[in-house]
């Protein structure tokens, strides 16, 4: 399986990662193939140095608005300031093994993961191929000076 996420998404988790010494983290909104937008999330984390926990009130919002006819939540995004863009032990622990996608930002890269049981990385995550795709929104378009598909 491929997923596909837009230049400025990819850009946009790559920046707010930069920006943070600590672990970032947010929503993944869209459908079975396509990342639509990701939403920052406050990390509500004890010690978000080292771990991530997404703020619920902007969870339950985004599962009210996916309801309501909005894009749905298929995963989320956190990064590994210090670490690879490679689940952790910790991530396999608090990963549920239900299918959502999990998105891993460490310095320049950007990988994606299922969450399944029996995975292949820390037992609970298949790698997922993921397709930075140029020009899928207001953002991506050519007056913004791009005007690549990279696959």
């Amino acid at each position: 399986m491929t997923m596909e996420i837009t230049i400025a998404d990819r850009n946009e988790l790559l920046r707010l990662a930069a920006a943070s010494v600590e672990e970032v983290c947010g929503l993944l909104l869209g459908q079975a193939t396509r990342i639509a937008r990701v939403v920052p999330c406050r990390n509500v984390a004890a010690d978000p140095a080292v771990r991530f926990e997404i703020d619920p009130a902007t969870l339950i919002a985004a599962h009210r608005a996916a309801r309501a006819g909005g894009p749905g939540v298929i995963g989320h995004y956190h990064s590994h300031p210090s670490g690879v863009a490679r689940p952790s032990p910790r991530d396999a622990v608090d990963a549920a093994p239900d299918g959502s996608l999990w998105i891993i930002v460490a310095g320049a890269a950007v990988t994606a993961w299922r969450a399944v049981a029996n995975g292949a990385v820390e037992g609970r995550f298949d790698p997922v191929a993921l397709a930075v795709c140029g020009c899928a929104d207001e953002r991506d378009s050519p007056e913004h000076g791009i005007h690549t598909v990279s696959r």
